[in-house]
């Protein structure tokens, strides 16, 4: 489950578009971007957090493989 919350580049929220993203799981994840930023559903609620290996963006629930 975690690996399928992790994508294999740094992608600032500036740069996201909707759409599919291939996720490290090797499933993908769909972003939308009209209301705010979604993955699979889950609402961003924080951004752009710098970290060691790479950016968080926090979402507001797990997301599973279909």
């Amino acid at each position: 489950v975690l690996t399928y919350h992790v994508v294999g580049s740094k992608v600032l929220a500036k740069d996201i578009k909707p759409g599919k993203v291939k996720t490290v799981q090797g499933s993908e994840l769909t972003l939308a971007t009209a209301g705010g930023v979604t993955v699979d559903g889950a609402k961003v609620t924080a951004a752009d957090i710098a970290a060691d290996n790479g950016v968080i963006h926090v979402i507001d629930s797990v997301v599973l493989p279909k």
